[in-house]
Order: C-alpha cells, then sequence, then structure tokens
C-alpha cells in the first residue's frame, strides 16, 4: 500500500541514514522542507521532495495535507502506563505539603500501585492500558517504552510483562518492554532487602527471560530505595540473561547511578533531577543517553535536570514523560517538548529532536524510528497550518495535532 502526502507546509525533522543520535550542538539543528510531499510504501518513508516535483500519485491514496507541517511521530522512551487505577488522593496530599517520600513512608506510592495491580486482572490490566495507548497515540506517540514496576513478585511482574506484550501485539504503534522488579522492597519484604533483590536475581529475571518478555532491565537506583551495588547486581544478572540496562537515578539524591550505568553500559540513564558536574563528566563520551522527565519535575513540584549544562557539556539527552498514576499522569509528549523550552531552557529544535531521534535511540530504535530519513518506518503527524516550528512549542495547548499516521497508515481508533 502506498500513501502520498501533498501540500505539506514544511517536513521537520529530517535525518540522513545511519544518524543514530545527536549530541551536543548537534541537537541545535532541525533540518527542514518547505512545500513539500511525502510517498510511504509498505508501511515505510519512500521518498520526500518538493511540490515542484511531487509524483502523480497513481496507485496511492492520497492525503492533502493543507498547508500543515509534517513531523516524525513522538518515542517516549520511558512509561509506567500499565498500572491499575489512579491516584488522585495522593495528589491531595501532595497539595497539603506532603513530599513524595512521605507519601511513600505512609503506604503510598509505588506500593499502592502495587496492591491496586494485585487486586486487578490481567483483562483489565490490557483495557485500561490501551485506553492510555490510544490517548498517547492520538497526542502524536508512535513508539513508546512500557516499564513493569508495579507488581513486586514474580507472579504479578510476569502479568504485567504479559499484558505489555500484547499491547505489543496488538497496538498499532512500537512497543519496547522494561523489567523493572527492583521499583520498590514489596510489602512482604520491608526490612528485609537483601532478600527481595536474591528474589528480583534469582527467581524474577530468570523467569521474565524464559518467557522472553522484556527488552531492558531497569533499577531505581536512588535514595531510600537501591544501592549502587544492589543495583550492579540486578543489572549483571539481567545482562547475562541478554537484558540491557535502563536506569532510574537521581531523581531524589545523588545516587551513583549515573557511573554505574555508564560503567555497566546502560542504554540510558532516567530522571536525573540531582545532576552535576561528575555525572556530566561520567556521561561524555559514552553510548548511554541521558533521558530527562520534566513532567515528573513539574508534577512534584522539584527541581528539573540542567538541560542547558549538559547540551553545553557535548552530550546528547532524550526526553520522554515518565507516563504514570504518582508522579506524572500524562503521556503528553507535545507538553514534554514545550516543558523543556520553558523550564529547562532547551531551544524548540533541541527538545524535538530530544523527543524523536534521541528518545529513540534510548529504546535502541534509532535506526528504525524518530526521524524523517528513507527507509524508517513511516510514523508521523500531521499539523494545522503554523507560522513557525517554534509555535508548536509555543502555542501548547492549541490543538494543533489533526492527523496521525502509523506504518503507513491514517490511526482510526
Amino acid at each position: 500500500m502506498k500513501l502520498l502526502v501533498r501540500n505539506i507546509g514544511k517536513i521537520v525533522g529530517i535525518r540522513p541514514a545511519g544518524c543514530l543520535r545527536l549530541c551536543g550542538e548537534e541537537m541545535s539543528r532541525l533540518e527542514m522542507l518547505d512545500d513539500a510531499w511525502l510517498l510511504a510504501d509498505e508501511g515505510r518513508i519512500a521518498a520526500f521532495g518538493r511540490m515542484s516535483d511531487c509524483p502523480s500519485g497513481d496507485g496511492a491514496q492520497v492525503v492533502d495535507a493543507g498547508g500543515g507541517m509534517l513531523f516524525p511521530s513522538f518515542c517516549d522512551s520511558h512509561t509506567h502506563l500499565v498500572y491499575a487505577g489512579s491516584r488522585e488522593q495522593e495528589f491531595l496530599d501532595k497539595i497539603a505539603g506532603l513530599s513524595y517520600e512521605e507519601i511513600a513512608k505512609r503506604g503510598g506510592g509505588i506500593l499502592n500501585s502495587a496492591d491496586r495491580l494485585h487486586a486487578t486482572s490481567e483483562e483489565e490490566l490490557y483495557t485500561q492500558a490501551m485506553a492510555r495507548v490510544h490517548e498517547i497515540i492520538r497526542m502524536g506517540t508512535g513508539c513508546v517504552e512500557i516499564k513493569s514496576g508495579y507488581g513486586l513478585s514474580t507472579e504479578d511482574e510476569l502479568k504485567m510483562l504479559r499484558v505489555i506484550r500484547r499491547i505489543r501485539e496488538t497496538a498499532p504503534l512500537a512497543v519496547r518492554a522494561t523489567f523493572l522488579g527492583a521499583h520498590a522492597v514489596a510489602w512482604a519484604y520491608v526490612g528485609r532487602q537483601k532478600e527481595y533483590v536474591d528474589l528480583v536475581c534469582n527467581e524474577m529475571l530468570p523467569a521474565v527471560a524464559r518467557e522472553g518478555l522484556a527488552d531492558f532491565v531497569d533499577v531505581f537506583c536512588d535514595e531510600g530505595f537501591f544501592t549502587v551495588d544492589e543495583t550492579v547486581r540486578i543489572i549483571e544478572v539481567g545482562r547475562s540473561l541478554g537484558l540491557r540496562a535502563k536506569i532510574h537515578a537521581n531523581e531524589l539524591a545523588v545516587s551513583g547511578g549515573v557511573q554505574a550505568g555508564v560503567a555497566h553500559g546502560a542504554l540510558s540513564v532516567d530522571h536525573l533531577e540531582r545532576m552535576g558536574a561528575e555525572e556530566i563528566e561520567a556521561l561524555r563520551g559514552s553510548a548511554t543517553m541521558p533521558t530527562l522527565l520534566p513532567g515528573a519535575a513539574f508534577f512534584l513540584g522539584m527541581s528539573y535536570p540542567p538541560a542547558r549544562d549538559m547540551i553545553r557539556a557535548g552530550l546528547g539527552v532524550a526526553l520522554a514523560s515518565d507516563y504514570n498514576p504518582g508522579s506524572s499522569p500524562s503521556g503528553n509528549m507535545r507538553m514534554v517538548v514545550s516543558l523543556a523550552s520553558i523550564r529547562m531552557k532547551m531551544t524548540p529544535a533541541e527538545a524535538l529532536n530530544a523527543a524523536t531521534l534521541n528518545s529513540a535511540y534510548a529504546m535502541g530504535l534509532s535506526d528504525e524510528y524518530g526521524s524523517i530519513t528513507p527507509g524508517k518506518v513511516a510514523n508521523f503527524f500531521l499539523t494545522d497550518p503554523m507560522p513557525s516550528v517554534e509555535f508548536f512549542s509555543y502555542a501548547y495547548q492549541t490543538p494543533l495535532i489533526r492527523r496521525v499516521f502509523l506504518r503507513g497508515g491514517e490511526y482510526a481508533e
């Protein structure tokens, strides 16, 4: 099946084949083409060019963009969107002045979600999660990573990962799965953290690997959660089973998680609200992608990662939503892009590159997604006509995304 999109005001995010990530000053470059067309064939981008050379479209479905812009779909490399129910009571607790750590100590947070998930059937989890998947697709996301981590027992972690596998099999967007059994210490192991780490390493990870349920292994390496030594042990067991690491690091304190991730070949280290010169230096020259989650900082009222310092030091950064019920209950990547500019002073070009190509890299998928490149999967969206690319970030609540295309076909829920 062929798709020809005509009368595109501007194609945004063009990259040559082989460009897998952008670092430092490269992030400010956003290649574009005015007055354009794009052809997709068999679900992949086949060609594009100026309207003066537009092909006839014989045998293709023809779409008129009406002068709107065409962007590559967002790639959201850090979410927890499989969960049971919501946690708005904790929202009220935050308004009353309780911190994230205080809510967790009272039985809220991750353990609250674990209790709810345990009581929820696999079918109901899938139904709830698919509603969120369709929500993020409508908002422009075409590639997503989903973590477990609200199970905290072998049975419930596997239940979550089976739901993620079913989403991968049935949803039109690309999905990557991450095992996050070390998200918190389960109720039954409070005060016996070493035994819980033993459970993760000796029972959970082998069971996940046997069923082929995950692409990555993750650990919440932070103050009050898992130590550097525990993190290293878990990710090394994961690596022995074919799972590359992605680490939650430095959300609550300078934890050593960044250095551990780099030293052990993590694909990404995520959060980084507490980030200093030593962490930036550790990342310099590495293959590890620092991934920033401004939606969580916004919702929790925390400090934002020092994106400008990181880019100035020559690092690439990725952006992701952290979609979850407790600290970032939104998968709106366009809002994430705007927050990156408003609160972290990233230019709109830097933020768009961070939310597309670099976030695809943070899932190991930038050879297939994240830019407008011949041969890549044809995931993109069309906007209403806009005065500039910067307007897309500036007018952050104006509903500008008009039509979404995944695998070369128009999305219709």
